[in-house]
């Protein structure tokens, strides 16, 4: 099939997914894409750039569109000859964690929640962010004074699936034991330096860590955008005997070896509707110690729940201190989650992908 991917954030996450799913598609996919800034912008007018760049829409099979766009807009414009539609929730503006000073935009939320309808199928990340959404849209619905349509979400919920985003390493691509040549369990985070992904919580367990002597190094990775919680200024001075690599990596075979050298990646986020960076890292030896909310619980078997998920900043502590100071206390069946995390990776799931949009453009092609 041709199939036109719409991302109107290319950036983070988002560019990752588009990437994987075109490199390892069965299908030719070609990409349209805005730059990643001006989210609500994004909203209102991506659809309008996106409609005056496609010379002749009915040329496509399919369309795969993400959510930080208008689907009525888009399919307004392009009329009677935009083929099917799927969408994909990255994240959402019904429940997505406000930053300080912020108030919530009920008319960004809803633009989630019509596309969703107008879209001939609507795919989530995991199933915390799709009941997520649900509850948060079912209660926005409710708010409204009259003529409520609550019989559109029962639609949008008959033709929504949850596909895991896909890993961009492959399936085989075991960790390199013994990659690490320090003195101290190096500890990773590789998140978004942004307020949802909490760092306030992680540096001050980590100042409580060091205060007891417990020692470590730190890599402060992931991508950084136009505001950066002031924490991070705070942290690069109390940890600089500690920190090691601060900032975005570019190239991936860099990242990977910094992800080699871990012990541990940690997440105290707020927000995260999957956890491709978490899984990233486990799959090259990390052990994860990840909290109890969000799709977290989701990502690792049940088994090891007691060794990696905590529910409190306390548990945040004794875990880390646990793993950074006596990593082979844990049970052993947990001790490498390097071929669970394999599971994850674009090989293994990008047949789900490839078999959902060939479902729904076969009624057009047929």
């Amino acid at each position: 099939m041709k199939i036109l991917f719409l991302e109107p954030f290319y950036g983070g996450s988002h560019k990752d997914f588009a990437l994987g799913l075109t490199e390892y598609s069965e299908h030719e996919i070609e990409i349209l894409t805005l730059p990643p800034r001006f989210w609500k912008w994004r909203m209102r007018g991506a659809s309008l750039h996106f409609i005056r760049q496609i010379p002749d829409i009915s040329a496509y099979d399919l369309i795969f569109a993400t959510d930080m766009m208008d689907l009525t807009d888009f399919k307004g414009l392009a009329g009677r000859k935009c083929p099917p539609v799927v969408f994909y929730f990255h994240e959402n503006q019904l429940s997505y964690p406000l930053g300080p000073h912020e108030k919530r935009d009920f008319h960004l939320g809803f633009t989630n929640v019509i596309s969703a309808f107008a879209a001939d199928a609507v795919i989530f990340n995991s199933k915390f962010h799709r009941d997520d959404f649900f509850k948060a849209a079912r209660t926005l619905v409710k708010q409204m004074p009259d003529n409520r349509p609550l019989w559109m979400l029962d639609a949008i919920k008959e033709k929504t699936s949850v596909l895991y985003p896909g890993c961009r390493y492959p399936a085989d691509l075991a960790p390199v034991i013994g990659a690490s040549d320090l003195d101290r369990p190096l500890v990773i985070w590789n998140h978004r330096w942004e307020y949802d992904k909490n760092p306030d919580l992680f540096f001050r367990v980590l100042g409580r860590l060091k205060k007891k002597g417990v020692l470590f190094y730190l890599a402060l990775l992931g991508e950084q955008y136009e505001i950066i919680p002031k924490v991070f200024d705070r942290a690069k001075e109390e940890f600089k005997d500690e920190i090691l690599v601060e900032g975005f990596r570019e190239s991936a075979a860099e990242y990977r070896a910094w992800l080699d050298r871990g012990r541990v990646v940690v997440s105290t986020a707020i927000q995260e509707n999957f956890g491709i960076s978490v899984m990233e890292a486990v799959a090259r030896g990390c052990f994860p110690v990840l909290p109890n909310r969000l799709s977290y619980p989701e990502l690792v078997p049940l088994t090891c729940h007691k060794d990696v998920i905590y529910n409190s900043e306390k548990g945040l502590e004794s875990r880390l201190e646990k793993v950074l100071t006596n990593p082979d206390a844990f049970d052993p069946a947990c001790r490498d989650l390097a071929a669970h995390a394999a599971g994850f990776s674009w090989e293994s799931l990008v047949r789900q992908y490839d078999g959902l949009m060939e479902r729904i453009a076969a009624p057009v092609k047929n």
